[in-house]
């Protein structure tokens, strides 16, 4: 005779490892360490500016 299985526990059990299988692979596509986010912000940032000085402003005419 075979074993008796609580399916509650085993529904559980399958969708904790779903749920691990997901959390990993959103950790590697969004994932990124505060200081890569920081670095990212900066160049950005200071782009911004370089990219402001040389912008014309005045009436030309």
């Amino acid at each position: 005779m075979a074993d008796v299985i609580n399916l509650k526990r085993f529904k559980k059990r399958t969708a904790r490892a779903q749920s691990a299988v997901q959390a990993d692979a959103n950790r590697a596509k969004f994932g990124r360490t505060k200081a890569e986010r920081a670095l990212d912000e900066r160049r950005t940032s200071r782009a911004d500016q370089l990219l402001d000085q040389h912008q014309i402003t005045g009436d030309l005419t």
